[in-house]
């Protein structure tokens, strides 16, 4: 069996343009930016279903959410199906998962597989959280990031030297409210961080669904940008720079929430060092989804846009992965399970429901024949009471994206009563990389439009997904 330790470091919300790696142009992560110097820096990595309880689900089983049932934050786990971490755990490693969890609230959707775990119920605090653990719930002072780190590196410090071990670290930050430890109080400082160049996009040919989803920098609340908004901002007509100024306060928070993180990776990684395991210890850095940092206007995620559809994966592993190698093979959060237990010398099939590939050849630098040209996506939660995102599902290749609306939560957990019409979504990702016009009318694109269409189809019942046919769909069963 392989001896190959295991650190999988995931936060929440962390946009891939927020690292300096993958070139932000916003702040700096060099603990991250290390992970990618000593290894590889993965450009093409997609979330199935932008929202923090289906990519979770769908990470630790390598399924779609209609596999495991976990289609929404209001999902409950399917604790009948398996996880790479069970796996692990019966085949000798020790394991231990510190951080959020956010899989449900009842005591069958509490982790399973792990050593030691201590998580955050729901979405938990960033200032004296409290945590469940086996032995019941605590509240324990301190700043979320750090506190999730020191557990991380108590286990390591606890565990037996003679067995190899997975550890999963699950930050909290940097998802809203953004509430940054003071020790980074001057830094990213409002008024100086650069607007992304879609900032002020008018939606204009946009379906009108997505037009009307409450994602707008000006949605934001008080408690997450903060400061008190001068009376001149307020009233109709100061729409644009009162969008402006919140963004500056969001990001502000944003930024230093995210400092936090990368120095916690700082941290595991000196302690892998000193202890000399960093040779052979496989350190994954990722984030449950992409995120809007004011691109197109937005904040949050939830939409199939690249923004909100790219995830962050940097793996430094010395003793297999190429010093600077970048991979821009298609990869999705499905494909994470086969990849971790491959790398701890198993095989995918010991999940046997999963749906993902390995992407361990690549990561050496293999180059893989007949690997996947296309990523399907679905996004269940229709409506929400609060973004109003609609759901919808799509297919993004190398050249193109095309997105259905179809507009019907086909009444999974969190998704309204509301249907609305149909709308479809065509951009061509060669000519408008940015994704600023929706080519879906336009005679010139037919022929693309049918092939995504077709593609669409044969993705859904590759992956055993079913399409949506009108108000008569039959409608999944969703655990309780």
């Amino acid at each position: 069996m392989s001896r190959t330790n295991i650190v999988f470091i995931m936060s929440d919300d962390h946009a891939a343009h927020s690292i300096s790696a993958y070139g932000s142009r916003v702040n700096t992560t060099p603990h991250l930016d290390r992970l990618a110097d000593e290894g590889a820096r993965m450009d093409a990595v997609y979330c199935t279903n932008s929202i923090c309880t289906p990519s979770r689900a769908s990470i630790l089983t390598g399924t779609y959410s209609h596999i495991n049932r976990a289609p929404s934050i209001y999902s409950e786990f399917d604790y009948r199906v398996p996880t790479f971490p069970e796996v692990l755990h019966d085949c000798g490693y020790q394991t231990a998962l510190f951080g959020k969890w956010h899989l449900g609230r009842s005591e069958g959707s509490r982790p399973r597989g792990f050593d030691d775990w201590r998580i955050f119920p729901d979405q938990g605090d960033y200032v004296d959280p409290v945590m469940i653990g086996p032995d019941g719930e605590e509240t324990i002072e301190g700043y979320a990031t750090d506190i999730v780190t020191q557990q991380s590196l108590d286990f390591l410090e606890q565990r037996d030297p003679d067995r190899p071990f997975c550890l999963l670290v699950h930050h909290k930050a940097p998802h809203r409210p953004w509430v940054p430890h003071p020790r980074y109080e001057g830094m990213y400082e409002a008024g100086t961080i650069p607007e992304p160049e879609t900032m002020w996009d008018d939606h204009a040919t946009r379906a009108e669904v997505v037009q009307q989803v409450r994602m707008n920098l000006d949605d934001l609340r008080p408690t997450d940008y903060k400061d008190e908004l001068p009376p001149e901002l307020e009233g109709e007509g100061k729409g644009r720079e009162r969008a402006s100024w919140k963004y500056q306060r969001y990001m502000r928070d944003y930024l230093r929430c995210v400092q936090a993180v990368d120095d916690s990776v700082g941290e595991i990684l000196g302690w892998l060092e000193t202890q000399g395991l960093d040779e052979d210890t496989v350190v994954i850095y990722t984030s449950d989804q992409g995120f809007f940092l004011g691109d197109h206007g937005w904040f949050d995620k939830r939409l199939m846009l690249d923004e909100s559809l790219t995830m962050p994966m940097l793996v430094r592993w010395p003793a297999q992965v190429p010093a600077g190698s970048h991979i821009t093979d298609m990869i999705t959060n499905v494909d994470f399970a086969a990849t971790l237990l491959e790398v701890a010398g198993r095989s995918p099939s010991d999940l046997p429901q999963q749906q993902g590939r390995s992407f361990l050849p690549q990561l050496r630098g293999e180059s893989v024949e007949g690997w996947r040209q296309s990523v399907y996506y679905r996004y269940w939660e229709h409506d929400d009471p609060e973004h109003h995102a609609p759901a919808h599902y799509g297919v993004r290749t190398k050249t193109h994206k095309f997105i259905r609306y179809y507009n019907d939560g086909l009444g999974s957990p969190g998704s309204s009563d509301r249907i609305m019409p149909v709308e479809d979504e065509l951009y061509d990702l060669v000519a408008d990389p940015n994704e600023l016009t929706n080519v879906v009318a336009d005679p010139g694109h037919a022929g693309a439009l049918a092939e995504m269409e077709q593609l669409l189809a044969d993705l859904q019942e590759h992956y055993g997904d079913e399409p949506y046919r009108g108000p008569d769909t039959p409608r999944l069963e969703w655990p309780a």
